[in-house]
Parts: structure tokens; sequence; C-alpha cells
């Protein structure tokens, strides 16, 4: 884990700003969705990505359904249906 040296306050809605250098280093963009999840005494924000609900990859996935898949799974799929 890098060490940046910059440090945010939480304003009275519990809330910080990313701080635009970080956001660029990580091509997070306004409105992206972001991963919140804590390891022991830390927090940690992760930009998210679709993972595929069968493999587990983040590979060409897409939203069926309110459910992601990835083009793979979804041929795999396909074939076994038409057999």
């Amino acid at each position: 884990m890098k060490a940046t040296g910059i440090v945010r306050k939480l304003d009275e809605l519990g809330r910080i700003v990313l701080p635009v250098e970080t956001r660029k280093m990580l091509d997070i963009k306004t409105k992206d969705p972001v991963e919140l999840y804590t390891e022991g005494e830390m927090i940690i924000l992760k930009k998210w990505t679709p993972v595929c609900m069968f493999c587990g990859g983040t590979n060409d996935v897409g939203e069926y359904g309110g459910k992601y898949i990835c083009k793979s799974c979804c041929e795999k799929i396909g074939k076994e249906f038409a057999e």
C-alpha cells in the first residue's frame, strides 16, 4: 500500500473528498462507483468493476437481468442450451 501524505477531515455527514491527484491516478471519474471495505483497522476504497457471477472474470462483462456475466460464460451457456 502506498502512502500519499495527504490528510483529509470528515465533514459533518462523514464524507471526505478524494484528492484530484488520487482520482486521476486511479482513473476515477465523477459518478464512478467505488467499493468500500475494511481490513483490520483500515478502510479501503477501490474503484468498482463488475465481475462475472459464474467465473469471477472481469473481461467483457455485461449486465443481464441485474446480473453480470462475461462474454465467454454467455457463449458457454448458449452452447449448452443448444445441445
